[in-house]
């Protein structure tokens, strides 16, 4: 086992070699964690002769799991014979299950109990908001079942979440919660938070239970201890009263998951629930330069809720962080675009990442992205205009504007819920099929035939005027005043906002730069049509390649990746810091600890951008912004500015030309104060944004045409090409 200990620094090797007693591993953003883990565990095995089946290491994720799995059996392959079987390495989920499947009874279930998913849950939930009859007193079963799981999760029963209660909405959220754990049991059934709970639950009450398994894992190793909640934390405890040969690796800096249930007390307390803690910090950061470094310590250290470490690296050089003020969100995005355009240019093999903090912010970096023949891949969401709530918006504006529309149609009758349900979609169906009718003919043949029963009369009937006035509105309105429209006859974001979920809030943004993107388009001289075909062919799989270079997604999504080129977007006060965190002082920290997960993704070069103007909810105009507190928190000295932000220069015709307002700002500065007419779309009969087809660069969407006949000029992009201009009569075009 030396010279595998000599592939490892200092730190890393008392890590390892420190095996009795409780250690508290604090690993750095980039540090080698995982490999500490790993040789830990061989280091057990071969130097100590522990039997693997006494080990326990609990990760988050299954990925996670199976590659400390491999790593262990390659560092001991030909050099151990197992001699009982592998260390048992798991989720914390898992391991839950392979207990309760052997001991569960002992809680009143049965051995082959089931788990319910989300759908599983939602639907039961359903079940239970209509036995109790408050289908039109709650506001959904996911907005039921998220506060039941913080309930759950924070050690609250049915009984306690109603004695607690300070409004009628959380008296009937206790009835469901207490109904919904009766229909669980019922159904011989467990949801995951159950999982965790019904194990500690088991340890408690049986302590012969508990002690069989502390004498089975004599060696427990926890990975990513500061996303632990508190069941796990639990669940910990009770896996180490016997012995407390537990190895916990985190870093506090890191702790990014309040909001999913993780409590950053657990690591920072470790000490005090281990008195007899050994506590490492792995320093050394194998990724980033020490620029980078110094950056992201830099930031992070304004939190007081931390204990604090030191990164460096022994990489020589690198560049300095970059800083870019741009004018507006368009301006900010056609900057990240042309950036990545030359790194993938010098580099074959550069990685870019582009991070925000909220999806909705996706949407004009995919546009600019797209516009300058950049292939990417989306994490953490699906592509702006594939989003669930955005295509809901999307089907109004299409019915409204073609009422034949039955796909829009059956998308929206229920979405919100109206109370129309599947027997009632189903006899408008039948009677359309009947009567050759299309659905909002055979839905007024059915209001004024009156053969439903009246509840669904009643519903239909609502619909019916909703969908009427939004066609009259889409007569009279522009674009984006249609679009808010919608929004608000529908009450899509009031009823996203009583939800209170961090997921809605998202949805909600995302809505609201649905908003946005109309405004904009409609300066442009776009029309409704148009609009929609283009966010129908933005959404298409096509354009979408999984082996790009370039990948967008939530900072959130990007904790444990690493790349090349990160770029940290619209670092804005409100944004990011999100609105939501400010005046919470645990929410500001958290906030900043997601800047620094984010900027230590960076491997070689690390870009941060924010905008003075970024358009706001159903705003016709821009709004003035505030640069985010962070890049103030990052000493001057170690940040470069780039473009305007260096030069301090006036607007430029480049970046100008993104919007109308941009155009109209470069003239004012000059000297020009005069409004520009709306641009409308060419008259050639190539529409904009139509797909074709070339015989070598295969799918492409255009972008531009110049010209009428055969000697027009198109531009057209090409997913894996990039924009390639032709002329008509000699390119071969198919139409697709």
């Amino acid at each position: 086992m030396s010279n595998l200990l000599e592939q490892l620094n200092s730190q890393q090797r008392i890590a390892v070699e420190q095996t009795e007693g409780p250690l508290l591993i604090l690993a750095g953003a980039g540090s080698g964690k995982t490999r500490v883990i790993t040789y830990r565990i061989a280091y057990l095995i071969e130097a100590l002769g522990v039997s693997p089946e006494n080990i326990l290491a609990v990760t988050f994720t299954n990925k996670a799991a199976e590659q400390m799995k491999e790593r262990v059996a390659r560092l001991l392959d030909g050099r151990v014979q197992l001699r009982s079987g592998s260390p048992h390495v798991s989720t914390f989920h898992s391991f839950c299950v392979s207990v309760l499947r052997r001991q569960i009874d002992r809680l009143g279930y049965t051995r082959d109990f089931s788990i319910y998913d989300e759908d599983d849950q939602q639907k039961l939930m359903k079940t239970c908001i209509a036995e109790l009859g408050l289908e039109d007193q709650v506001t959904s079963a996911r907005s039921v079942l998220g506060r039941i799981s913080f309930a759950k999760n924070h050690g609250l029963t049915p009984e306690m979440l109603y004695q607690q209660a300070k409004s009628d909405q959380m008296e009937k959220i206790a009835a469901l919660f207490d109904r919904y754990d009766a229909r669980l049991r019922q159904a011989n059934a467990l949801d995951f938070d159950d999982l965790l709970l019904k194990t500690v639950e088991l340890f408690y009450k049986s302590a012969e239970i508990c002690e069989q398994y502390n004498r089975r894992f004599q060696y427990v190793l926890v990975d990513e201890y500061q996303d632990t909640n508190r069941p796990q934390y639990q669940l910990i405890r009770q896996l180490t009263l016997m012995n407390q040969n537990l190895c916990v690796v985190g870093d506090e800096d890191q702790s990014i998951y309040r909001w999913r249930g993780a409590d950053i007390q657990n690591i920072l307390s470790f000490e005090k629930d281990y008195p007899k803690a050994r506590t490492v910090r792995l320093e050394q950061n194998y990724r980033s330069t020490q620029k980078i470094l110094d950056v992201a310590g830099a930031v992070v250290s304004h939190n007081r809720e931390r204990k604090g470490k030191t990164l460096w690296t022994d990489r020589a050089g690198g560049d300095a962080v970059k800083i870019y003020e741009a004018w507006n969100n368009d301006e900010e995005a056609a900057y990240v675009a042309d950036e990545i355009s030359r790194a993938l240019a010098q580099s074959a093999d550069s990685s870019v990442a582009v991070l925000y903090r909220t999806n909705a912010q996706s949407r004009v970096l995919e546009e600019s992205l797209r516009r300058n023949g950049v292939a990417y891949r989306l994490v953490g969401g699906f592509s702006f205009y594939a989003r669930a709530e955005i295509r809901d918006v999307l089907a109004y504006a299409r019915l409204a504007s073609n009422p034949r529309d039955a796909t829009a149609f059956q998308r929206i009758i229920n979405t919100p819920a109206r109370g129309i349900g599947a027997s009632t979609l189903g006899s408008i169906e039948a009677n359309a099929r009947a009567q050759k009718l299309t659905l909002w003919e055979a839905l007024e043949d059915e209001l004024a035939a009156r053969r439903l029963p009246p509840r669904a009369l009643n519903a239909l009937a609502a619909f019916h005027m909703l969908g009427k006035d939004l066609m009259a509105d889409h007569a009279s309105l522009p674009m984006g005043q249609f679009f808010k429209s919608i929004l608000d006859r529908t009450g899509y974001v009031e009823i996203l906002a009583r939800e209170n979920q961090p997921e809605s809030q998202d949805r909600i943004e995302n809505l609201q730069e649905l908003v946005n993107a109309a405004l904009e388009a409609e300066e442009q001289g776009t029309t409704l049509a148009e609009f929609l075909d283009h966010a129908a062919l933005a959404s298409d799989a096509d354009d979408y390649d999984e082996r790009a270079r370039v990948t967008l997604m939530t900072l959130h999504s990007a904790k444990g990746l690493e790349f090349n080129l990160v770029f940290l977007v619209g670092m804005e006060e409100g944004l990011f810091p999100h609105q939501l965190s400010v005046g919470d002082d645990a929410g500001i920290e958290e906030e900043r600890r997601l800047c620094y997960v984010g900027m230590t993704r960076a491997r070689d070069r690390l870009v941060l951008s924010w905008a003075r103007e970024r358009r706001r909810y159903g705003r016709d105009s821009m709004e003035t912004s505030r640069r985010s507190r962070f890049l103030d928190e990052a000493p001057p000295n170690l940040l470069e500015p780039v473009g305007a932000t260096a030069s301090k220069a006036r607007t430029t015709w480049e970046n100008a030309v993104n919007s109308i307002a941009g155009a109209e700002r470069f003239l004012r500065e000059r000297g020009i104060d005069r409004p520009l007419p709306k641009v409308r779309s060419s008259s050639s009969r190539w529409k904009l944004g139509s797909r074709v087809r070339h015989a070598k660069y295969g799918i492409g969407t255009i972008l531009d045409c110049e010209g009428d006949g055969e000697d027009s000029k198109l531009t057209i992009s090409f997913p894996g090409y990039g924009r390639k201009k032709m002329v008509e009569r000699f390119a071969g075009l198919e139409r697709i």
